[in-house]
């Protein structure tokens, strides 16, 4: 089928995504095999999922751009129109663990990748200067180039969901970041603000949101390669939408069909889903590149790096987290 790039102010109209999935007793529609929650039907940022069904919330508003809860929540709506920005050249990390982990979509044709373990590292110093009262961390050496982003927060030996929010216009990274690392520790409405006490158990990931495209057929994506988008109108004629990032379907071991019905529920459709229905959804693809980093990684880069990303706070100490 006939597919068109999404770039520029068309890409400003993406609305929320979403990277996982949360606890079944979070989900939305009972019997909905998926996530709840809904998005507005606009544009801008998202969850992004982990556990078992899909949790939903409400969207969370900051100044003229509207954000939604991360992993298993509704789509969300913004009225930003900056443009997708190109994929430039990514900072160049060394030293790092083997344990960092790139996510599901990272890189695409060979291309050197932008999100680097420098990023988790920022936002693990931002979480911690928060929670400890210091000063926020300096500028970081990373790309500042914009792109649409997501921090996502997960705690724990099995990486239960802690947080995920992120925004699908684009942001410079280092501003973005600061925001969406704060706002998914603190704000994502489905979960208490972090503590202190969480960080040593803490995983976090950034992913970074490429190569939008409108697709004609509603089947013209790949499990594990694309994050997808869904735009319909429900039973009562109102445009939603809701999205999921590449690597949800994939964790959930959910073929084409199931991923589609699980966003509409999503989404807040709750009539019988038919195959004509489905016909009728429009739908955006997109790619990802995401890295993982655990709390234990970031403090031995640190260490190695003697606070290459311009930190002004002593390292954490290791009795204090043991």
């Amino acid at each position: 089928m006939g597919r068109k790039r999404c770039v520029g102010a068309d890409c400003s109209k993406m609305a929320a995504g979403c990277c996982g999935v949360k606890k079944q007793k979070l989900s939305g529609t009972p019997g909905s095999g998926g996530p709840g929650g809904a998005g507005n039907g606009v544009v801008g940022t998202g969850h992004c999922g982990s556990d078992l069904g899909i949790g939903s919330s409400s969207t969370v508003v900051a100044g003229n751009m509207n954000r939604v809860n991360g992993l298993g929540g509704p789509g969300g709506s913004s009225s930003s129109t900056n443009a997708l920005s190109p994929a430039p050249g990514g900072y160049n990390s060394t030293g790092l663990s083997p344990n960092l982990s790139p996510g599901c979509g990272s890189g695409s044709g060979g291309r050197k990748m932008v999100v680097s373990a420098e990023m988790c590292c920022f936002c693990f110093d931002v979480l911690y200067c928060h929670l400890y009262g210091y000063q926020p961390p300096r500028t970081p050496r990373f790309t500042n180039d914009p792109y649409p982003l997501f921090v996502t927060w997960k705690i724990g030996r099995d990486k239960r969901l802690r947080g995920c929010i992120g925004t699908f216009s684009a942001m410079n990274l280092h501003s973005g970041l600061r925001e969406y690392t704060l706002t998914s520790a603190l704000k994502d409405s489905r979960f208490p603000s972090m503590t202190r006490d969480e960080l040593p158990r803490l995983f976090c990931s950034v992913s970074l949101l490429t190569n939008f495209e409108d697709v004609g057929d509603y089947l013209d994506w790949e499990v594990g390669v694309h994050g997808i988008r869904i735009e319909f109108f429900n039973e009562k004629g109102s445009k939603r939408t809701a999205t999921y990032l590449p690597e949800v379907a994939k964790e959930q071991g959910w073929d084409h069909i199931q991923t589609i019905d699980s966003l509409l529920r999503k989404g807040g459709y709750k009539a019988p889903i038919t195959n004509d229905f489905r016909k009728t959804i429009k739908l955006t693809r997109y790619r990802s590149e995401k890295m993982t980093m655990s709390y234990a990684e970031y403090i031995a880069h640190r260490q190695h790096h003697h606070y290459q990303n311009g930190t002004g706070h002593p390292l954490p100490p290791y009795n204090h987290y043991s």
